[in-house]
């Protein structure tokens, strides 16, 4: 017997509750849509259409990778961010919705030169210079194989000839500089790691969630060499965990930058940390 669209996806989101998944309506919808080539909201349109077996199969080793915890954005390979769709693999980060907040804030001020600091799968540089076209950027990163990801997302929204790929432990390899950094850097203490959903725990980069003990390590980098690659007046902004910006904050001004700025989210945490370079650095300031 032949089973339809609707079925299947009734059917899929029965398989992903018994599993303990929360979004499972949600998921299902995704996964369906994904099997048949289409975007989910043309699923109505199609709901009473019986589903290939092609198509099953397909579900069948999406809906098993799920229930093992997998994100869903991982096993359709991309995910949506600002308006525009990124290719996704466990080598980088997830992009998602909180890292928006940095989006609207460094586009709140003008810029033309940016770098991107652990650009991971690129969503923040190539984000930023499709909504900017008179500007140009770097995004660093010392993993290769997000390097290449970020690469196929560049080449995907046409940017090759504005936003270089180079591969970087934070500043090693950077020269010139910038007008805006930008970094969503790992932040999570290695204490609070085991707290994690499983769909972070197990399928993201470990390097990418966590730099050691207090999770403020990649900031204290950031901290100290920021202003050798700042032009006067430039900013930095960097995501932080919704109860780290005064620590980041503070890292900042113990250097002597203390014209800074807290972004929240639309719930009121605090999702982003801007600091502005002064039209000249008092070189009395320690650095």
């Amino acid at each position: 017997m032949s089973h339809t669209v609707q079925d299947t996806i009734r059917a899929a989101t029965r398989e992903l509750t018994a599993a303990g998944i929360d979004s499972a309506t949600i998921d299902a919808r995704r996964l369906v849509a994904h099997a048949l080539a289409i975007a989910p909201d043309r699923l109505s349109l199609v709901a009473g259409d019986a589903i290939m077996p092609a198509a099953l199969g397909i579900l069948d080793a999406a809906i098993a990778a799920r229930v093992d915890r997998q994100p869903v954005s991982q096993i359709i390979g991309r995910r949506m961010f600002w308006g525009r769709d990124f290719k996704v693999t466990p080598a980088v980060l997830d992009p998602r919705p909180e890292t928006e907040v940095l989006i609207g804030a460094a586009l709140a001020q003008p810029y033309s030169r940016l770098l991107d600091l652990g650009t991971g799968s690129g969503c923040i540089l190539l984000t930023l210079l499709a909504e900017n076209p008179g500007a140009s950027g770097t995004g660093t990163d010392i993993n290769e194989d997000a390097l290449k990801i970020a690469g196929e997302n560049r080449a995907a929204l046409q940017l090759e000839g504005r936003a270089e790929l180079s591969p970087s432990d934070w500043f090693q390899n950077v020269t010139g500089r910038y007008d805006l950094i930008v970094s969503n850097p790992p932040y999570i203490a290695l204490g609070e790691m085991a707290t994690l959903a499983p769909e972070v725990l197990k399928w993201e980069p470990m390097a990418a969630l966590t730099p050691g003990e207090s999770g403020l390590e990649a900031y204290e980098i950031i901290a100290a060499n920021v202003v050798n690659f700042l032009n006067p007046g430039g900013r930095v902004l960097l995501e932080v965990g919704p109860t780290q910006a005064p620590a980041v904050a503070a890292l900042f001004r113990a250097r002597g930058l203390e014209n800074d700025v807290i972004h929240s989210d639309m719930d009121g945490r605090d999702r982003a940390v801007e600091i502005r370079l002064p039209q000249r650095v008092d070189a009395s300031k320690p650095r």
